[in-house]
């Protein structure tokens, strides 16, 4: 749903967007049963607006779009769009792993600083021009590395030196350090941008391109934009691979969820993406409508501060990770969209997954053995206590999504087993500059969404354990080495090893208490045939999508 979601507060503004998006009214969209609905089936439609169809295929976005898929304005609103009208050099396969897209072919070299691709021969943009080398020298040169336009996503490529071409179908990507992600992360809202239509020019400001008809290579073509209505897709008759079969493809811009779900039940779209697990029920009775949950990569936890002294005994954490009910939490706040998390790779990375890991699952009473055996005892009040201090906990918590709800479970959880625990409820941006910022908490609930990759030394590095992502501050210079081996390596099985082993490390540390993996939700109309994967992951294969 989102770019490289790896801060905190960027996923924040993604998702905080989204949620004033469902929460305003008065969307321009079209309201149930028809109204200003392009192309909507059987709605009728502006005048002037997009043919009806029957092979039209409605969906929607909450605002308008940017059609530079670089752009630092660009977010969830664009990515839908630009993931159909753009290539990257790679894509996501349907095992969430990267298949040759842009380019054909790949390899790293001995020492893993070279990165040598393939292109693929006869692309042409959707101008007619030919796609060559110079357009993906461009992109990086030109866009990715200039620091000064800040474009989005760059920052995955901090340790990208340069790219240079070797052939009109030949490129390398030379690194400052290892990064066997490489190719994952070229699939990963990576797209390609045609040189000879942004050359002398600056990205940000071509509005012909950016808020008109770009030029792209992936399969569909903007071929009509209306501000707060809508844009129309048609297939690409450039585009390299087999055709889609699908003939037309409109985004209708509507801000509000409600509205959306309306539309879909009323036949006026087919696909929708649903954020909040209690609108699915009116959704799950209707015979028309088809609700498919499919994993996703983010991450429940709950982090301790573990400058504390009492949190760096792994047998306190771990008492605090069985004390908590993470499968009624998941029936009750996630309505059953969810699955108890081990660690930071979802099972949805089944190529990198190590579910043979220590397990927690809900056992107060071993809870309770492991603070005895941490020199816990009850006090006089029932609290635990060491030392003559009780054990209390201080919990900021954030007014955002399930973060409430879900501390105050985690609340009920603790004291259950003689831990006092605090809540303190506060504005989000309050809850960013104490947590993520000061880190002024005892523990907290929060989550990470980061892309389908293993590589996440981010969050448990070291080096991050005071200002970068490591909330917790968790130090371990074995699971450090481990991620940094992962990344250095050339081979695919010594990653996989490396990750094994940095997973095992991790469910026995808990750095974090881990608390579920979500699942994305997608409601479809059952005439619409598309793969069960996140819709990025199905995007990139829409030339198989069919809608009866």
């Amino acid at each position: 749903m989102k770019r490289m979601s790896v801060k905190l507060p960027i996923a924040v503004v993604l998702l905080a967007s989204l949620v004033a998006g469902c929460g305003s009214q008065g969307s321009t969209g079209a309201s149930p049963g028809g109204g200003n609905a392009p192309g909507g089936n059987g709605s009728g439609g502006n005048a002037g607006s997009v043919a009806t169809g029957t092979k039209t295929l409605d969906m929607a976005t909450n605002a308008d779009p940017n059609f530079n898929p670089w752009s630092p304005t660009g977010f969830l609103e664009s990515e839908p769009i630009t993931e159909l009208v753009f290539n990257g050099l790679t894509k996501w396969g349907l095992n969430y792993q990267p298949e040759p897209d842009l380019a054909t072919d790949w390899s790293v070299s001995k020492d893993g600083l070279t990165w040598t691709f393939n292109l693929r021969k006869g692309v042409k943009w959707s101008d007619g021009q030919p796609f060559t080398s110079a357009d993906v020298v461009y992109t990086f040169e030109n866009i990715v590395l200039n620091k000064s336009l800040g474009a989005n996503g760059a920052s995955n490529y901090k340790d990208l030196q340069k790219v240079v071409a070797t052939s009109d179908t030949q490129v390398q990507f030379i690194l400052k350090k290892p990064w066997a992600s490489l190719p994952t992360y070229l699939a990963y809202y990576t797209k390609i941008l045609p040189k000879h239509i942004f050359n002398g020019q600056n990205p940000w400001k071509l509005t012909s391109f950016d808020k008109g008809q770009p030029i792209g290579t992936g399969p569909y073509k903007v071929t009509n934009y209306v501000s707060g209505q809508y844009v129309e897709l048609q297939p690409n008759p450039d585009y390299y691979g087999s055709k889609p079969k699908i003939p037309k493809i409109i985004f209708h811009i509507i801000p509000d969820v409600n509205t959306q779900i309306a539309q879909l039940l009323s036949g006026n779209l087919e696909y929708v993406t649903i954020p909040d697990p209690a609108l699915v029920a009116k959704l799950k009775s209707d015979p028309n409508i088809q609700v498919n949950a499919v994993m996703s990569n983010i991450w429940y936890w709950v982090a301790l501060n573990l400058s504390e002294p009492r949190f760096q005994d792994v047998r306190v954490r771990q008492a605090l990770e069985y004390a908590i009910n993470r499968k009624a939490m998941i029936e009750g706040i996630m309505k059953g969209y969810g699955q108890e998390a081990t660690g930071p790779i979802a099972p949805v990375q089944q190529h990198w997954y190590n579910g043979n890991v220590q397990q927690y699952s809900y056992d107060p009473q071993k809870a309770k053995e492991l603070l005895k055996e941490a020199g816990y005892t009850p006090g006089p009040n029932g609290i635990l206590q060491k030392n003559g201090q009780p054990f209390v906990i201080n919990m900021p918590t954030g007014q955002y999504g399930v973060l409430t709800p879900a501390s105050e479970l985690v609340q009920q959880y603790w004291q259950a087993i003689g831990v006092k625990v605090n809540l303190n409820v506060m504005d989000w941006n309050s809850f960013i500059k104490q947590v993520v910022v000061n880190r002024k908490y005892d523990a907290s609930l929060a989550w990470w969404s980061t892309p389908t990759d293993p590589d996440q030394y981010a969050y448990f590095a070291s080096e991050n354990a005071q200002t970068g992502y490591n909330i917790p501050g968790y130090k371990n210079p074995q699971l450090d080495k481990l991620f940094q081996d992962a990344n250095a390596a050339t081979s695919d099985a010594q990653r996989v090893q490396d990750y094994q082993q940095a997973q095992d490390i991790i469910a026995k540390q808990l750095p974090y208490l881990f608390l579920w993996w979500p699942k994305t939700i997608q409601a479809t109309a059952k005439n619409l045939t598309i793969p069960n994967v996140g819709l990025v992951q199905a995007e990139d294969h829409v030339t198989d999508w069919t809608l009866n």
